[in-house]
C-alpha cells in the first residue's frame, strides 16, 4: 500500500504541475477548477461531472460540487488557458510538424434540450452503402504528431448545422488550418478524401503550406495538356516502389508511383502518389511537396498513413472519457468540457514521451497490466494504469490549494494607571 501511495502522491504531483502550466495565467479559483477537471476526468475515466465530483472526496456536498462545475463550464474556455496550451504542444513537436485534420461526431440520440442539436452521420452504424442520421453535433478535429509520434490536438471544436451564426463547415476546417499556422508557422497538412475540394487546395495554396491529401474517384487532373480522370491515371500505372508500413496497427506491404499533373484549382504542379495493395482500388494521394527520388515518394506515403492515428485519438477520446456521455446542455459548456478532454488527452501525450525507464510510467503500465508488452498507440493503457493509481486517493486536490492566511498580530494596549 506505501508503493501506491508513494506512486497517488508522485501522479498527483505530474497531474498538477501539468494543470499549472496551462492555468498560470488566470486567477485563483480558475486554476483550481483546471486541476479539478484535469485530475477529476483522470481518475474517474469520464466527463459526467457527478463521477468527477466524486474523485475529488471534497467536503461539500456533491450536488454543490457539481454546480460549481458547472458554472466554471458556462463560462468557457479562458483565452489564456488555451494560449499556454499552445505554446505548451509547440514544444513538443518538430520546426515543420505533421497536421491531421479530420471529423467525426458525437451522436445524443435521446438528446431533446441540447442546445442546436442537429442531425450528423453516424460513422458507428453507417456503411459505404447505407448513410444512418442521427441526432448529435459535428465535431472537427486537427492533431498534430509530436517528436515521438503520438497525436496531440490543437483544435477541437463541436458544432451544429442548427447554430444561429453557422456558415459551413468548411470555414471550421479552415479556422483549424489557420491556428496551425498561427502556432508552427509553417506544416504539411493531411487530409482524408472528404477533403477533395478546390476550396481546400486554394485555401493551402494561399496560406503557403504543403499538403497530403486523398483524391476521391470523381477527381480529374490536367495531364500532358488534357483533362483526365485521376483514375485513368492509376490504372495506366503499377507500383515500383515497394514499402512495408504500418497502417491501422497492422503492417502491410504497399507499392508506390508517382507522376507530375496539375490540379483543377490552381493549375499549379503538384504529384499524384499512387499507392497500391492496401486497398480494394489503390489510393490516389496529391501532394505539393517536391518529388526526387524514390525516399520523397515513401516519404510522402508514410505521412498520409499516419493518419489512421487521429482516428485512434478520436476513438481514445469517447472509449476512455466516455465522450458523447456528457450531460451539459449548452454549446459553449459542451465545448469548454470538450477542451479539459483535450488536456487530459495531451497530458497522456505528456506522459508518453517520458523515457521506458522512468520510474512513474513504469508504475503506470504495470497497474495498467497490458496484454502486450509493445504497442504503437499507448493511450489506452496510460489512461488505465493512471486511473488504477488514483483509486488509492482518500483526498482529491483540494489540499494543494490551501489558502495561506498571514500570522494574526494581537493589538497590545498600554493602560494608563
Amino acid at each position: 500500500m506505501a508503493h501506491f501511495t508513494s506512486d497517488t502522491y508522485q501522479l498527483k504531483r505530474h497531474i498538477l504541475n501539468f494543470s499549472a502550466k496551462v492555468s498560470k495565467k488566470l486567477h485563483k479559483p480558475e486554476r483550481k477548477f483546471t486541476a479539478d477537471m484535469t485530475y477529476g476526468i483522470l481518475a474517474s475515466q469520464s466527463c459526467l461531472l457527478t463521477d468527477i465530483a466524486d474523485q475529488l472526496h471534497e467536503p461539500s456536498r456533491k450536488i454543490n460540487v457539481v454546480d460549481r462545475l458547472s458554472r466554471h463550464l458556462a463560462n468557457g474556455v479562458p483565452n489564456d488557458a488555451l494560449s499556454a496550451f499552445l505554446s505548451l504542444v509547440k514544444r513538443w513537436c518538430p520546426n515543420h510538424p505533421v497536421v491531421h485534420i479530420d471529423d467525426s461526431d458525437v451522436v445524443k440520440p435521446d438528446g431533446f434540450r441540447f442546445e442546436s442539436i442537429g442531425l450528423v452521420r453516424d460513422g458507428s452504424e453507417s456503411t459505404s452503402r447505407k448513410n444512418v442520421f442521427k441526432k448529435g453535433y459535428h465535431v472537427t478535429e486537427a492533431t498534430v504528431l509530436t517528436n515521438n509520434n503520438h497525436p496531440v490536438s490543437i483544435f477541437s471544436e463541436i458544432h451544429s448545422s442548427a447554430e444561429k451564426d453557422f456558415t459551413s463547415i468548411n470555414d471550421v476546417t479552415f479556422s483549424a488550418m489557420e491556428r496551425a499556422q498561427k502556432v508552427f508557422g509553417s506544416a504539411t497538412f493531411v487530409m482524408d478524401r472528404g477533403y477533395d475540394d478546390n476550396k481546400m487546395f486554394l485555401k493551402l495554396d494561399l496560406m503557403k503550406q504543403k499538403y497530403v491529401i486523398r483524391l476521391t474517384s470523381k477527381r480529374k487532373l490536367l495531364y500532358h495538356n488534357k483533362w483526365t480522370p485521376a483514375t485513368e491515371l492509376r490504372n495506366r500505372r503499377k507500383g515500383k516502389v515497394k514499402l512495408p508500413l504500418l497502417y491501422r496497427g497492422k503492417q502491410h506491404e504497399a507499392y508506390l508511383s508517382h507522376v507530375k499533373v496539375q490540379i483543377t484549382a490552381s493549375r499549379k504542379d503538384i504529384y499524384l502518389v499512387l499507392v497500391y495493395g492496401i486497398t480494394e482500388h489503390p489510393m490516389m494521394l496529391a501532394t505539393n511537396m517536391e518529388i526526387r527520388s524514390k525516399e520523397d515518394v515513401i516519404s510522402v506515403a508514410k505521412m498520409y498513413f499516419s493518419r489512421w492515428k487521429i482516428e485512434e485519438y478520436f476513438r481514445c477520446k469517447k472509449q476512455v472519457f466516455r465522450f458523447e456521455d456528457f450531460r451539459v446542455r449548452k454549446l459553449r459548456a459542451i465545448n469548454a468540457l470538450n477542451f479539459y478532454i483535450t488536456l487530459c488527452m495531451a497530458f497522456l501525450a505528456h506522459m508518453s514521451m517520458k523515457p521506458e525507464t522512468n520510474a512513474l510510467k513504469v508504475s503506470i503500465i504495470k497497474k495498467a497490466d497490458p496484454v502486450k508488452k509493445k504497442v504503437y498507440f499507448c493511450y489506452y493503457r496510460l489512461a488505465k494504469g493512471i486511473s488504477g493509481i488514483l483509486s488509492y486517493a482518500k483526498q482529491g486536490v483540494r489540499l494543494w490549494f490551501r489558502t495561506k492566511r498571514p500570522a494574526y498580530r494581537q493589538l497590545c494596549l498600554k493602560l494608563a494607571v
